[in-house]
């Protein structure tokens, strides 16, 4: 069976702004993966429950995401985690992923897995603040030279959160040797580039998982 590893962020609060995952950037990836037969785990760094940021979801929630919710509940920490267990691993977005996700040895220990056995690394959103700060054995950026994207500064300055932000996601990514994709604000965008596929943005959620469901299956 394939098994996708998907880390979501533990912070819950950056200044007086609460925070977290953003919720459809799991549920709807885990979702169209669950239901294609593909087995999925919730990780993060400290584990356990996983705090959702309140803008990213109403009191009522799509009936079918009942279920699908289960491994955030009680994610596994990433130190426990057993890279060859798994096929692929995907970073949820969320601005917390803006905290935690940089210069994490647990990520980078990670990463380093995935990418030198070929498997797939993915992240939609703030979720690519898991290239930042994290390299190789060679000390060597994981996504130099790779076309790339993720949030965009355009969008972060339109959320009114950019001040808040320890980093504005693009200039780090380019900062890192990345090559940085925009498709435009909101716009539903994804990027293909060797063993990553990246998604800018929510509205770009339910693209990439059908492009990881693809190359997964293929």
């Amino acid at each position: 069976m394939t098994k996708i590893l998907m880390v979501a962020t533990n912070v819950d609060q950056i200044g007086d702004q609460k925070t977290g995952l953003w919720l459809s950037e799991f549920v709807e990836p885990a979702t169209e993966w669950t239901h294609e037969g593909f087995e999925v785990t919730g990780a993060s760094i400290k584990g356990g429950r996983i705090p959702i940021d309140p803008n990213s979801y109403s009191n009522e929630l799509p009936r079918v995401w009942d279920g699908v919710m289960e491994p955030i509940h009680d994610t596994i920490k990433l130190s426990e985690v057993n890279p060859e267990e798994y096929d692929a691993i995907f970073f949820c977005g969320g601005h917390g992923a803006m905290v935690d996700f940089p210069n994490s040895p647990e990520i980078e220990a990670l990463l380093d897995h995935f990418k030198q056995n070929n498997k797939l690394i993915g992240a939609i959103c703030h979720g690519p603040a898991a290239f930042i700060g994290n390299k190789d054995v060679n000390d060597i950026s994981f996504i130099k030279g790779i076309k790339i994207t993720g949030y965009s500064n355009e969008e972060e300055q339109a959320t009114g959160l950019a001040d808040a932000m320890p980093f504005l996601l693009e200039d780090e990514l380019k900062e890192a040797g990345a090559s940085y994709e925009s498709g435009g604000v909101e716009a539903d965008h994804v990027v293909v580039d060797q063993n990553f596929i990246t998604g800018q943005n929510p509205q770009s959620t339910h693209r990439i998982a059908e492009v990881f469901k693809e190359h997964l299956s293929s």
